[in-house]
This record gives structure tokens, C-alpha cells and sequence, in this order.
């Protein structure tokens, strides 16, 4: 159950109350992302968002924020997406006064101080480090990159090292007042909250401390090259295991066939009894991990094969995968299959939305993301009417060889050995 409002400044409010817990998690999200970027300052989203915990006029510095609420053990952080960035704090339900006006001093009053930028874009640069030195963590940005080529859908949301110490505060401060502004963003409430809460959010967020801004720029929708055969990227690093990840151009987050690519992928890999899972990893002891995802953009999105696999063993792997791919196309799954995967989708979610931050969160998502905001239960009506021969026309739609991209991290110089295994 939620109810959405609008504030005379254009802000979205959305209200979920959850009276049988004792928390309340109050989230703002902004409708911009490191697609929104320019190639110059790529990475810009993120930097801003570290740059709203070092310090506004009534609280000078990180630790007078990071004091106050560890004081009544909140917990607070933020995100930067590619095509969001989002703030929240989590909080016992009677300190949510303290919790509003922390977040909406950070957001509209953050000092940005040249000096400390330069702290963080330090701080910024081992985290880049970081991700990157860390197969399991950088092998979808990898394959990202490659797949969405040509776009800044394809770029690193942390940007590198260049772009990141080349920025300057004047290019922060005008970023900011570009995206952050009220009709791009929404706040969200989900938890124990006083019914009056909305009078509290207009004093935080509405037009008497937040004008109205401009028209936002709209980012640049992603356009696929030509592809005839499959692309590969490998980066080199002298390990034992492998990462690899098959990836395929898919859905956008309002595909009406974004239900089915989900379960999909559940059936494929999502769970310990999928089919990847059992066939790679338990018969053929091929890898440790593996696991199929789908990820939806607004425009496009993809699904992708990820696995952890013994560098002398990849070309078996691989075959095999894309053997289960084949076989998905001609057979599609069974009745049992999917019935199974349905409930699993729903038993997830149920569990996930236990917690206030996982409902604020889904409601917010929608709104700022797509056109039609959806309750739990009308999400889970899209998923069970979902038919075995929906989930047999996608992956035909999406499991086209001659469009996929692969990524490899590990001990290859050259990348023809990997063309030759996928070829």
C-alpha cells in the first residue's frame, strides 16, 4: 500500500506506512545517473554523491554527520547507478525529525569545500582501484563496457583515474544544479511513521528551501552497432580462475516481456537448483560460482552468464553453457520449471519486503524510472501469467549467438584464443 503526492516545487512524495515495525527508512532519489555524463567527467555522478557526506554550514564536516547518527545507530548511505543516484537513512522511528532534516541539509545545503574534494577524489581513485583489482567485482563493468560501446551507458559509473582528478568544484556545483532539482527527483518514506509526515517533508524538501530548477537534459538512448558475430574483451590478469561473462542485448525496464526474461534467467541460473547451477557446477564440476541476471536500463537492458572457472577448463564451460542455451531456445522449460520459479520470485520478494529500505525502494525505483508504478502484488500478477511459451519465444528473441558479447578476466594476452572458444 502506498500513496504518492506532488509538492508545489514539483517533487514526487511516495508514502508506504508500515505500522508493525519500529524503524522508518526515508530515501531521496534523483532521476540521474553516469549515462546523463559527458565523457570529460565521467564518473561525476558518483562524485557527487561522496560529496554530500563531507559537510553543509550546520554541519561542518563527515563527523558531525557520521556522529549524529551513529549517536541513535541509524543506518545511512548512498548509490550511484547509471541511470539513478539515490540517499537514504534508516532510522528508529522516533528519531525520523533528526533523520529529515540530516538528509535534506546534505542534499540542499553541502558545502562542496575545494579542499576536501581533492581529499576525496583520492578516496574516489582506490575505490576505481579497488572494483577493478577484483575479477568477481569488475567482470560486468568489462563486459558493460563492451556491449553498450559506443554509448555512456557502456562507461564505468566510478569513471578512472583521469577523469575523476580532472574535475573541478565549479564542474560539481553545475552538475548538481542541473540534475538536482525537484521535478527529478523523489522522495520516499516506508516504516513507522507519524501520519502527518507529510507536513514534515514539505518543511524539508518543499518550495520555501527547494525552487523549482530547469529542464533536465535528457541522456542519449544507447544505439547497438552492427553486430554479426559474437564480441569478446579479454583483460589480463595471471590468476588461477577465470571470470567470464556471456552477455546479450535485452529488455528495458517497461519490456512487456521483462516478466518473462526474469524467469528466464531464475530457470537458467538464479537459484542452487537451476539449470546452469546443476549442470556446470554439480555434474561437471566446472566452476565455483555461476549465475544468470538480467539488468533493465530505460531504454535497453541485458542478461548476462556469469562463472568463476578453472583457467584450463574454460573452453569446456563454455560449451557446455551455451549447449543449455540452445536447449532453452528448442525446448523451452517445463510446466514444473516454471510454476517453481514463479514462487520463488514471490517468496523472494516477500522476504525482501520485510524491510522499510526494500519497499521505499521499489516504490521509488518505478517512479522515477518508468511511467507506471506497480504494488508487489501487481508486479507478481505480471510474473504468474508469464506462460512456458512466452519464456520459449524470449530466449529464441535473446539468446542470439551472433549478438553476444563476452568478457574474460584472467591469465589470456590475446584475445583470439577466447574468439576461437565462442566462435
Amino acid at each position: 500500500m502506498y500513496t504518492k503526492h506532488t509538492l508545489s516545487n514539483g517533487l514526487r512524495v511516495i508514502l508506504s506506512p508500515q505500522h508493525d515495525t519500529k524503524s522508518v527508512t526515508l530515501l531521496v532519489l534523483y532521476g540521474v545517473g553516469s549515462r546523463y555524463e559527458k565523457k570529460r567527467v565521467n564518473g561525476i555522478s558518483h562524485v557527487v554523491e561522496h560529496m554530500m557526506f563531507k559537510g553543509t554550514p550546520k554541519r561542518p564536516n563527515t563527523l558531525a554527520i557520521s556522529k549524529e547518527l551513529d549517536a541513535v545507530g541509524a543506518e545511512y548511505n548512498a548509490f550511484t547507478g547509471k541511470d539513478y543516484t539515490g540517499y537514504y537513512i534508516k532510522i528508529e522511528a522516533s528519531h525520523l525529525p533528526m533523520a529529515m532534516d540530516m538528509l535534506s541539509d546534505m542534499l540542499l545545503n553541502s558545502k562542496y569545500d575545494a579542499k576536501e574534494l581533492e581529499r576525496e577524489k583520492k578516496v574516489i581513485c582506490e575505490e576505481i582501484h579497488m572494483y577493478k583489482d577484483n575479477p568477481l567485482m569488475h567482470i560486468d563493468t568489462l563486459l558493460e563496457m563492451e556491449l553498450f560501446k559506443g554509448s555512456s551507458l557502456g562507461w564505468d559509473i566510478a569513471g578512472d583515474d583521469a577523469s575523476v582528478t580532472g574535475m573541478s568544484r565549479e564542474d560539481l556545483v553545475a552538475y548538481r544544479g542541473q540534475f538536482y532539482v525537484p521535478d527529478n527527483a523523489c522522495v520516499g518514506l516506508a516504516g513507522n511513521y507519524d501520519p502527518e509526515i507529510l507536513t514534515a517533508v514539505e518543511k524539508h524538501f518543499g518550495e520555501a528551501v527547494w525552487k523549482k530548477g530547469g529542464k533536465v537534459t535528457p541522456f542519449k538512448k544507447h544505439v547497438y552497432d552492427v553486430q554479426k558475430k559474437p564480441k569478446v574483451v579479454v583483460e589480463f590478469k595471471d590468476s588461477e580462475q577465470v571470470q567470464c561473462a556471456l552477455g546479450f542485448p535485452a529488455y528495458e525496464y517497461t519490456h512487456k516481456d521483462a516478466p518473462a526474461l526474469t524467469l528466464l534467467a531464475t530457470i537458467l541460473g538464479g537459484t542452487m537448483s537451476s539449470r546452469l547451477f546443476i549442470q556446470v557446477r554439480e555434474r561437471l564440476g566446472l566452476a565455483y560460482t555461476i549465475r544468470a541476471s538480467v539488468q533493465n536500463y530505460q531504454d535497453t537492458g541485458m542478461v548476462m552468464i556469469q562463472s568463476g572457472l578453472d583457467k584450463t577448463r574454460i573452453q569446456k564451460a563454455i560449451t557446455v553453457i551455451l549447449k543449455e542455451l540452445e536447449t532453452m531456445k528448442e525446448k523451452g522449460v517445463t510446466e514444473g520449471e516454471l510454476s517453481r520459479a514463479k514462487d520463488h520470485l514471490k517468496g523472494k520478494l516477500a522476504l525482501r519486503l520485510e524491510d522499510s529500505e526494500a519497499v521505499v525502494s521499489w516504490y521509488l525505483n518505478q517512479e522515477i524510472l518508468t511511467d507506471e508504478t506497480l504494488t508487489p502484488e501487481q508486479k507478481m500478477d505480471t510474473i504468474y501469467a508469464v506462460t512456458s511459451a512466452d519464456i520459449k519465444r524470449v530466449a529464441k528473441d535473446v539468446f542470439k549467438k551472433s549478438k553476444m558479447t563476452v568478457a574474460v578476466i584472467g591469465p589470456f594476452k590475446d584475445k583470439s584464443v577466447i574468439e576461437k572458444m565462442v566462435k
